[in-house]
């Protein structure tokens, strides 16, 4: 059988929501499962809270649950393991929470409408995946195109068998934007399922290690740290996207269009990903 021709050039680009063109440092989702657990009588650090990002909120919930310190600390108020009923109650508080909040988050990231742009200056078709519920994107996505930012195709966990890491959500855009071969399809997120995602999917990853949750700080907070302290943990994150896999890793949404044009150079020669 003939292989599908890849005429050396990227046709569409699918992005996450929260840390990668909005919320800078993934703030919405996080201070939400730090109130659920605080509600339940054990207190999780913001650390904890982030250790999954990515994930459908449900999943995520739960497997904050599984981190060792968390279980511990739900034993000594409980008396007992975090059950499924338990994770149920917590994620049935955590909906109205988010959506409660996610306005106050959904500012775009500095540099965010000019790389849209320069996407779709390139002629690619513009995806989306996301961790959050339906109801929560209707409110996202109105709150991104009265910002100028409005994705071609947007694919929420809840729409497709499983979330990421698994790369449904990506095979789903691609078929809703009717884009082939996976290899002319590049990924970018800022969590570490993100970078799995595209990965699995068998596109281009591109992770993003200063705006979402691997930095997991804000604008303002960012420009508070020491030149030291900032380049120890933007190396850091750095080191995890580039262990996680991803083909690259830059600073931001704004630092990928120069990317783009490395892959398509990559792509003319024969390479994949």
């Amino acid at each position: 059988m003939a292989r599908a021709i890849n005429k050396g050039r990227l046709k569409a680009i699918i992005l996450d929501w929260a840390g990668t063109t909005m919320d800078y440092g993934c703030y919405a989702p996080a201070v939400v499962f730090v109130e659920v657990f605080e509600r339940k009588g054990v207190p999780i650090t913001m650390a904890e809270a982030r250790e999954p990002m990515g994930a459908h909120k449900r999943v995520h919930i739960a497997a904050i649950s599984k981190i060792p310190a968390v279980a511990e600390r739900w034993r000594k108020v409980h008396g007992r393991d975090c059950t499924e009923k338990d994770i149920d109650a917590m994620f049935a508080d955590f909906i109205p929470l988010q959506l409660a909040c996610l306005a106050d988050y959904a500012d775009l990231v500095p540099g965010c409408l000019e790389a849209v742009a320069a996407f779709r200056e390139r002629g690619l078709k513009i995806g989306s995946t996301t961790g959050y519920l339906l109801d929560m994107m209707d409110l996202l996505q109105a709150e991104a195109k009265k910002r100028g930012y409005e994705p071609d195709s947007t694919v929420c966990a809840a729409q497709v068998p499983a979330g990421r890491p698994e790369p449904w959500m990506c095979l789903e855009n691609a078929k809703n934007l009717r884009v082939f071969p996976l290899a002319s399809i590049v990924k970018v997120g800022d969590t570490l399922p993100d970078i799995h995602e595209g990965l699995n999917a068998g596109m281009w990853s591109i992770g993003l290690a200063k705006t979402g949750n691997e930095m997991g700080l804000n604008l303002e907070q960012i420009e508070q740290l020491t030149p030291e302290d900032l380049e120890r943990r933007l190396a850091r994150a750095y080191e995890r996207m580039r262990a996680a896999g991803a083909h690259y890793v830059v600073d931001s949404i704004a630092d990928v269009p120069p990317v783009l044009d490395e892959i398509d150079a990559r792509l003319a020669r024969g390479e994949g990903p």
